[in-house]
């Protein structure tokens, strides 16, 4: 299926930081590739060969990174945002480049979904919008879905109480649209197309439907989060590419030397180019990124390393995200932190 997709990658990334302070939350690093260069990949699978990226905080990054998109083997386009407009403003200013059903797609998400299936279901519909839905165990924290006997939807409600609880599905943050959608959406001021496009498309008698084939789905737009995408990947619950974690506990990169006294307990990822010292532990649900260097005695476990990274003698990690280029000093202890290359340090939560 030949189709365009529009990523919304101009978020702040508010809640990862301090992870975010010099970098786009799209371009964090899942299993060491950013995230979004795994969604973009993810869609070339199902023939979308045309990407428009909607940006705008530190969107230098993701152009530097992507290009035009070759690297990728698909088209790429940039809108940038001055100033944010909301996930609806963010649409509207991408209209030109859609003349025919595409997908829309939320830059912090891991997902399953088989989008030859979504647009195939989007289409039975006969729907001007279908909303990828996944069911939450307690939906008071979301917008919730509301829906009839058909998959179409009747209402949307803003974190319902508990007693007002009639459905468990929450917006997944993917989409199919029919282009003629785009006129709906107002411009010039910032719109959100989950509160205000939705809805208003609803009193205006367009099709919504919804579709529930997401078997896994995250958000990582928190730290805890972006631990647990790691550990359902070495958990083998989402699969990747090129390593699944279902057949095998360890994967190395190349050139990876371990001092024959160092323990590597699996589930475990180490990337290209990784010392890892005498006496060294490497425990369960640990990523190591490239080019890291792991001092003798330190112990390593539920955490994620990213690239460039020097960990000192006597060093212990648990639980704790460590950005790229950073240097760690002997013998001290992290348990539930981040630590990133400008020294802030902020409790995982």
């Amino acid at each position: 299926m030949e189709m365009r997709a529009l990523f919304l990658a101009g978020g702040l990334g508010t809640r990862l930081r301090p992870l975010t302070d010099n970098l786009p939350k799209p371009m964090v690093p899942v299993m060491g590739k950013p995230l979004l260069e795994r969604n973009i990949m993810k869609l070339k699978e199902y023939g979308v060969d045309e990407i428009i990226i909607s940006a705008c905080y530190k969107s230098q990054h993701l152009m530097d990174y992507f290009g035009d998109g070759s690297k990728c083997g698909v088209k790429i386009h940039y809108v940038c945002e001055d100033v944010p407009l909301g996930t609806g403003g963010a649409i509207k200013n991408t209209e030109n480049f859609f003349d025919d059903t595409f997908l829309i797609f939320n830059s912090d998400i891991v997902t399953d979904i088989n989008f030859e299936d979504f647009i195939r279901y989007h289409k039975e519909k006969s729907a001007a919008v279908t909303i990828a839905v996944t069911e939450v165990d307690n939906p008071c924290m979301y917008g919730v879905i509301e829906y009839d006997k058909e998959g179409y939807v009747i209402s949307f409600k803003e974190k319902p109480k508990p007693h007002e609880v009639t459905s468990r599905c929450i917006n997944a943050g993917v989409y199919a649209f029919e282009p003629e959608v785009l006129e709906e959406i107002p411009t010039g001021r910032p719109v959100s197309v989950e509160r205000e496009v939705f809805p208003n498309l609803l009193r205006k008698g367009y099709k919504i439907s919804i579709y529930r084939g997401c078997s896994y789905w995250i958000d990582i737009g928190t730290p805890s989060k972006y631990l647990q995408i790691h550990k359902d990947i070495l958990a083998g619950k989402y699969i990747i590419p090129e390593n699944d974690f279902s057949h095998r506990s360890v994967y190395k990169g190349k050139n990876v030397k371990i001092y024959n006294t160092a323990k590597i307990i699996g589930p475990v990822y180490i990337g290209d180019n990784v010392e890892i010292g005498p006496n060294v532990t490497i425990g369960r649900n640990t990523v190591i990124g490239n080019n890291v260097k792991i001092g003798m005695g330190s112990k390593i476990v539920g955490s994620v390393v990213w690239d460039n990274v020097i960990v000192g003698t006597g060093v212990k990690l648990i639980n704790t995200i460590v950005a790229s280029d950073c240097s760690i000093e002997h013998n001290i202890e992290y348990n539930n932190m981040i630590y990133t290359n400008n020294y802030e340090i902020a409790v995982v939560g």
